[in-house]
């Protein structure tokens, strides 16, 4: 790709007295400043909102320029949506500058799903399948099952984001927590505890791309969008949301979407510095891991064992506490990861900077109904 990311801006997951909106624009203003554009200067515009308002009003505060701003939503993977058409806006020659923007407000506990909006029937919900931790619980069940992995992994899991969420000014989580209380912790859904879970919560993210070209022009630290690729699943896959099960699993998409990503930026996951994956419980990293290309299934107790997957490992994987630790807002989630990996890429990540002098990063989100986006960067 030709287009890169001159500036990121974040309003702090959690919970807030202030609307989701206003955490939006929050988010915008601070990536226009560290971008060191104005609004005006912007030529396209994406950006999206669960629950949280029209991503394309957020103009009425910005600025009535007349800047197409184009509105999306596509579940968990809504900021990679947003991100996506701005890249693609900059490389058609419709825009040199875009702003994708996300935020959300989400009420506690569970998403409340119709499930109609899915092709799904009302028994579906009426039977209680639309509460994901059973999804969740009942996958991880069966790739610990299958590959041999111990449940306490999870919980190492949920700790590391812990620890990194504790240095992250932006974390809602900043409370580091023993492995040992996370495996006491209430079980939710076997073998997933609440401690490895994330929540729903509220937030701000933004991002100021560029024309690599104009990039090079105006910024020094600019990071490039080397890969950004969209899948949905395939026939035989195990996904939230599906009332059946084919006799034989098949890869996932996030497995297709890590893949052409990597292979769209001409290098391979042994070439990436540091990861963002998504943990929407423990059980995903663990997953999402192998399914990325980082590790073989059945390897993450070697990599956990080692420490490479922390701040100072091998390969760092969600530096700033990840879902876990942040929650998911799910109009920002997305970008959150994006804007981690620029900050690190960029070396301005405090205490939670991952040594050497990072050039490759990668982010994967996914979600229902089985859905990932994948994203390659480097400086």
């Amino acid at each position: 790709m030709t287009v890169s990311i001159v500036g990121v801006g974040l309003h702090p997951f959690g919970r807030f007295e202030i609307s989701g909106r206003e955490m939006g624009l929050v988010a915008a203003r601070r990536a226009l400043d560290d971008a060191g554009v104005s609004w005006s200067d912007v030529q396209f515009a994406a950006g999206g909102s669960r629950d949280g308002g029209h991503a394309e009003a957020l103009v009425s505060e910005l600025g009535l320029t007349g800047v197409p701003f184009i509105g999306v939503y596509n579940g968990c993977g809504t900021a990679g949506s947003a991100i996506l058409t701005c890249a693609q806006a900059i490389e058609s020659g419709a825009a040199e500058v875009a702003l994708a923007v996300g935020f959300d407000k989400h009420d506690r506990g569970a998403f409340a799903v119709d499930p109609a909006n899915y092709g799904l029937p009302r028994w579906y919900a009426a039977d209680g399948m639309m509460v994901t931790t059973q999804f969740f619980a009942l996958k991880i069940q069966r790739y610990l099952h299958d590959h041999g992995l111990d449940a306490r992994l999870l919980a190492e899991i949920a700790a590391k984001a812990l620890r990194n969420g504790a240095i992250t000014p932006h974390a809602w989580r900043r409370k580091a927590i023993p492995v040992d209380e996370i495996m006491a912790a209430t079980m939710v859904n076997d073998p997933l505890t609440s401690f490895m879970f994330c929540s729903p919560s509220e937030g701000g993210a933004a991002v100021v791309l560029m024309s690599s070209e104009r990039a090079r022009q105006v910024c020094d630290r600019a990071v490039e969008l080397r890969a950004l690729e969209f899948r949905t699943r395939q026939f035989g896959t195990f996904e939230v949301f599906n009332p059946w099960l084919a006799p034989e699993i098949t890869a996932g998409a996030t497995v297709h979407a890590a893949r052409a990503a990597f292979e769209t930026a001409g290098i391979g996951p042994r070439d990436i510095d540091v990861a963002q994956l998504q943990d929407t419980e423990a059980g995903a990293e663990l997953m999402h891991l192998a399914e990325c290309g980082f590790c073989e299934h059945g390897e993450q107790e070697r990599l956990i064992a080692n420490g490479d997957l922390e701040i100072d490992g091998r390969i760092p994987v969600n530096t700033d506490g990840g879902l876990i630790a942040n929650g998911e807002p799910i109009g920002a989630s997305g970008l959150r990861q994006v804007i981690e990996c620029v900050l690190q890429l960029q070396g301005r990540a405090g205490e939670r900077q991952v040594p050497g002098e990072p050039t490759t990063a990668f982010t994967q989100v996914y979600g229902a109904p089985g859905i990932s986006v994948c994203s390659v960067l480097a400086r």
